[in-house]
């Protein structure tokens, strides 16, 4: 059985949809569309890309944290809410 593991997979998908800029400085800008306001700069193309991932991340988990609606993405939708059942005490 393939252990699958949500949270990357809805940053991998996100991640795959990022946009590069090179600046005239020379230096990358890197955003995310689906996402408001997670974008990275970075003096490489492979410095932005992992600052934006950083970034990123912190965006899935505080907008978890403080229950901020997030896109779904490919199926994998992280707005759902936990159901919650009553326990028996034996």
């Amino acid at each position: 059985m393939a252990v699958r593991f949500i949270l990357t997979g809805y940053v991998n998908q996100l991640m795959n949809q990022a946009v590069y800029d090179k600046l005239e400085d020379g230096t990358f800008a890197g955003r995310i569309p689906p996402c408001k306001g997670v974008i990275a700069f970075g003096n490489t193309l492979k410095e932005c890309e992992d600052e934006l991932h950083s970034t990123l991340e912190d965006w899935v988990l505080l907008g978890l944290q403080l229950g901020h609606h997030l896109p779904v993405i490919k199926k994998i939708n992280l707005n759902k809410r936990p159901a919650y059942e009553q326990v028996v005490a034996l």
